[in-house]
């Protein structure tokens, strides 16, 4: 049986983020998330992707990003429930909670963050009659360690920002990239198509549209794709092909909890603390939807410390909740680590 103050459903930065803002209010978290290991989509999607939209960071690697994150929520010592999916929610009678895992775990809360991002993701698969034979041998739908294209020849299928961006990150890695699409035109930023271009008009990558794959071959492993151009077949050889068309976004369990949901997102009152129809529960981060809603990662860090505060206030109604600035307060880990702010002091310089 596991206690907290706020179970936190998902890992991601925004839920990261929610353990230090909590923790500055005495608050102690725990973090259930379906994934191995805490980072959410940073971590499981693009872990060596730049991010350039984090304040005070010109780029970082999304990596990076949740490495430090965890390292500033140290002296929070969160607790983690990994590798579970939370699927039964039941109410108890002083307002709490309690959500059951897919394994059997049972968290105590008297708060519940949902902050799983978009949901579990789901990549869309070509219609290739034997792609599940070379899944894991050849055929991958995420990069996660760029390193192990390293002199190998790469097959990127698809025209959006994800599959540009590969191609481009891959081109200093990998021996060969050839990124085919169905159409000539591509839909990812400009930038990004005017680099795709400057790589193939430099030999560097081969650009194959409008054409797609049709089939794969290899003994125990991918060896070669057929290739389907104006009608007609060719065989390439490849040791990896990548299908980048996306991923289906879907909320699991959550949705059948009776919360108001709208477009695979949770309503929540933006105006007041991004809290859902059901009392006690709120949604922070990409999960949550109301107008004017912005899947940012800083919009996450915002809606976080919001909701930290309204729970304080939840938690302990008889009690004044008074904004404290950590360069006037500083920071008091619960395990005894003390980050104390620099004192102001009235002195005279000669």
């Amino acid at each position: 049986m596991i206690k907290t103050d706020i179970l936190i459903i998902g890992g991601g930065p925004t839920g990261l983020f929610s353990v230090f803002e909590a923790g500055l209010l005495k608050m102690k978290c725990h973090i259930l998330d379906s994934l191995a290991e805490p980072g959410g989509q940073c971590i499981e999607l693009y872990p060596k992707k730049p991010i350039y939209d984090i304040p005070a960071y010109p780029e970082i690697i999304a990596g990076d990003l949740i490495k430090n994150l965890l390292e500033q929520i140290k002296p929070f010592n969160p607790s983690y429930t990994l590798g579970e999916t939370a699927l039964i929610l039941d109410k108890i009678k002083d307002g709490s909670f309690k959500v059951t895992t897919d394994k059997g775990t049972e968290i105590f809360a008297k708060i519940i963050a949902i902050a799983g991002g978009l949901g579990t993701f789901t990549p869309r698969k070509p219609k290739i009659s034997n792609l599940i034979e070379y899944e894991n041998k050849g055929v991958l739908y995420m990069i996660k360690n760029p390193d192990q294209f390293k002199d190998k020849t790469v097959i990127i299928g698809g025209g959006g920002d994800s599959a540009l961006d590969w191609t481009i990150h891959l081109s200093q890695i990998a021996k060969k990239v050839i990124l085919v699409h169905r159409r000539n035109e591509f839909r990812g930023a400009n930038d990004s198509v005017a680099s795709v271009q400057e790589l193939k008009d430099s030999g560097k990558i081969e650009v194959i549209t409008p054409a797609q794959i049709t089939n794969l071959s290899g003994i125990n492993k991918l060896e070669s794709v057929t290739l389907n151009q104006d009608g007609n077949n060719s065989i390439i050889e490849t040791d990896y092909f990548i299908p980048l068309f996306g991923l289906v976004p879907k909320l699991g369990p959550i949705k059948d909890w009776g919360l108001d949901i709208e477009n695979n997102g949770i309503k929540v009152n933006n105006s007041l603390d991004y809290q859902t129809n059901i009392e006690g529960i709120y949604a922070i981060g990409d999960v949550n939807t109301y107008p004017g809603k912005l899947k940012l990662i800083l919009s996450g860090f915002h809606e976080a410390a919001v909701m930290c505060h309204s729970a304080y206030s939840r938690l302990n109604p008889d009690k004044k909740n008074s904004l404290k600035y950590t360069t006037v307060s500083g920071v008091e880990g619960f395990d005894g680590t003390i980050k104390e702010a620099k004192k102001s002091q009235i002195s005279k310089i000669d």
